[in-house]
């Protein structure tokens, strides 16, 4: 059996099992460990091995496969669960096998397991997923997630009776905070088919009140809606950007409490007809609001959405403040920010500019790792590792990571997310990486969306292994690297650039599970791409 402080591993897509065992686990006062699905083996014997977990719950064979792979290095590992088997399984346990033995079992024990957990026993462990260096397993606690649960609700950021769908990764913590307040709520949860194909159908079929995503989706609805308007030109052109112009002017006159006059009503009433209703309606029609969060996002997608009446609302934190720490609501926000602290939660402005944070929600360390958690938490201020500032109003700007500011040779500090989320705004662009640390200027490497590829080679016509070294491409690619250079200074511009022959992936080690560059990892392995940037005529 699994005794209390336990820790029980979950690796598995999201659905609806893993949040039975994630309950299910934190009823009998064990702890749950959470693992990316997309973890190769060595990944999961790390997590496995270093949280020390006595049991796992697998999705399937593939993942049962990760497992009996490094199992004779796990000594503390003396159960498998799998949740969909298909073949033999050896010794490992059927989950509904497990679910009829614990209809059978003692009730009254399960009772007692549950009298017995404490506010400050360990919850869940997340591990970090680990842009530079070995991921950290943050302890959770169950006071942590009550106290953030609280946070949520006092702000209303969800509702009682919301529907909400839940694609995102529930080894990740946005996922698991989302889980916890909407059953907290009495809401439902509507889980993905696990498939990347279907989130636009099941978006329709389920129809969600609120939808908690990372900004990549928003970006490609985004450069996909506004590439083919480009495309199509003429008479749609004029009518997609009048529609979407009409209904920014609505949006800035509500937030001033004001109503829009006869003639723009009438306007409006027309814009949404044609143009705005069709674009909340690929999110199901229904969505009270959005909350996007885990990655910077461009400001003028966020207005995008707002104009079309579908508020993609930013908010900030991380694995080590249970997700959340500020958010903006419905009632109060400002594009371009991460929002206002929640309630019982305190944000502070180091004189470095870094980001600091304290409350109930803040994390109570990193297992097995008492020099990290003195180097994040000093004086009861969590150290985040973000550089941002706050508005006159306490709304917080995050201008990007310590770790990630570019010194150019010159002196100058450059924050690439800014430049990054220009370039990736256009519909060939999938990723853009900026480097110029110590360097005379900046260079970016170029990824092109593999989903949009076969398009640009039809209209240029070229085979799709053509279009990342063809002229055609370069000139595309230029041609958006000098409008983002016409916003900058000039020591901010991008000088030179290399288009990659593939995009970047969580397979290949070059991006974590929630989609962030891996810089370091970029950096060494395209080290080549990189320095010929700077050594070319």
């Amino acid at each position: 059996g699994i005794d209390r402080g336990d820790r029980v591993a979950i690796l598995s897509n999201t659905r609806p099992e893993w949040t039975e065992v994630n309950f299910g686990t934190l009823c009998a006062g064990a702890v749950t460990v959470s693992i990316y699905q997309t973890n190769s083996a060595e990944e999961c014997h790390y997590v496995l091995e270093h949280s020390e977990a006595r049991a796992v719950f697998v999705e399937d064979a593939a993942q049962l496969g990760k497992v009996r792979e490094i199992e004779d290095r796990l000594p503390h590992l003396e159960h498998v669960i799998v949740m969909e088997p298909s073949g033999a399984i050896g010794d490992a346990v059927e989950l509904t096998a497990l679910r009829e033995r614990g209809r059978a079992g003692d009730h009254a024990e399960f009772d007692a397991r549950v009298a017995a957990v404490s506010p400050e026993d360990p919850c869940l462990f997340i591990y970090t997923s680990g842009t530079t260096g070995p991921p950290k397993g943050c302890v959770l606690t169950h006071a942590n997630y009550r106290s953030v649960c609280d946070m949520i609700e006092a702000e209303s950021v969800l509702e009682s009776g919301d529907v909400v769908y839940l694609f995102l990764p529930l080894a990740h913590a946005f996922a698991v905070l989302t889980q916890f307040v909407v059953l907290d709520l009495g809401g439902t949860i509507a889980y993905w088919e696990r498939d990347p194909l279907k989130i636009v159908p099941n978006l329709a079929e389920v129809r969600p009140s609120f939808f908690p995503s990372v900004p990549r989706i928003f970006e490609k609805i985004y450069t996909t809606a506004t590439a083919k308007v480009e495309e199509a030109g003429g008479v749609k052109k004029v009518m997609f950007n009048t529609s979407v112009a009409t209904g920014r002017k609505v949006r800035a006159l509500e937030r001033e409490g004001k109503k829009p006059g006869a003639l723009l009503q009438r306007q409006y009433m027309l814009a949404d007809r044609l143009v705005l209703s069709k674009v909340r309606d690929l999110f199901g029609g229904n969505l009270r609001q959005a909350l996007t969060g885990a990655a910077p996002i461009a400001p003028e997608i966020l207005e995008f959405f707002d104009a079309c009446g579908l508020p993609v609302l930013e908010g900030f934190g991380m694995t080590e403040t249970s997700t959340a720490a500020t958010a903006n609501t419905l009632e109060a926000h400002r594009f371009g920010s991460v929002g206002r602290a929640l309630p019982g939660c305190e944000v502070r402005i180091a004189e470095d500019g870094e980001v600091l944070l304290r409350g109930a929600n803040i994390f109570s360390g990193y297992y097995k790792n008492e020099e990290a958690t003195r180097e994040a938490l000093i004086d009861g201020w969590l150290h985040t590792g973000d550089v941002g500032r706050l508005d006159e109003d306490g709304y917080l700007y995050i201008t990007g990571r310590k770790k990630d500011i570019i010194i150019t040779s010159g002196g100058k500090n450059i924050t690439p997310a800014n430049l990054e989320n220009g370039l990736k705004q256009n519909r060939w662009i999938s990723q853009a990486v900026v480097v110029g640390d110590r360097r005379p200027y900046l260079v970016a490497l170029i990824t092109l969306d593999p989903e949009e590829i076969p398009a640009f080679a039809d209209q240029h016509g070229l085979s799709v292994a053509e279009v990342p070294a063809s002229a055609a491409m370069r000139a595309e690619v230029q041609r958006v690297v000098d409008g983002v250079n016409e916003r900058v200074g000039r020591v901010e511009q991008v000088k030179r650039f290399h288009i990659l022959g593939h995009d970047l992936s969580q397979e290949s080690g070059e991006l974590t599970p929630t989609l962030k560059v891996k810089r370091a990892v970029v950096h060494e392995k395209f080290s080549p791409e990189i320095e010929g940037l700077y050594t070319a005529a």
